[in-house]
């Protein structure tokens, strides 16, 4: 079997967690949120909350779960984008934020909630 290349295997596990994440009752914000910072996968709303998305893909055959590649510098970057999409988009300056993990194994969907929070008032 031919190897998928690393933007359309992203772009179809954003599309599997955003179809999940709706089916949950959360409405889409946008997608594919960038700046110099770094990419945010997903930003989506919970109720009141402003849910920042970091979508995990991994075949079976890795060594490393989905859920573990969110390490301390990936949530740096994603709280550094995080700023910038509020610094960008008022409307959603006053709303409590979260920062979620959706781990996709194979069939297997996990979302993880408040997944990780800032360490500092960054927020």
């Amino acid at each position: 079997m031919a190897r998928r290349d690393t933007r359309t295997v992203g772009d179809h596990a954003e599309g599997l967690a955003n179809r999940y994440l709706r089916k949950q009752g959360l409405t889409p914000v946008t997608r594919n949120f960038r700046c110099r910072w770094g990419e945010i996968d997903l930003v989506m709303l919970d109720d009141g909350c402003l849910v920042f998305v970091e979508v995990r893909y991994r075949a079976e055959n890795r060594f490393v779960a989905a859920r573990s590649t969110v390490d301390a510098r990936k949530q740096r970057k994603l709280i550094k984008t995080a700023a910038m999409f509020l610094a960008k988009k008022s409307g959603y300056a006053h709303h409590t934020v979260r920062f979620d993990v959706v781990a996709i194994e194979c069939d297997s969907i996990e979302w993880i909630r408040d997944a990780f929070r800032p360490t500092d008032s960054s927020l």
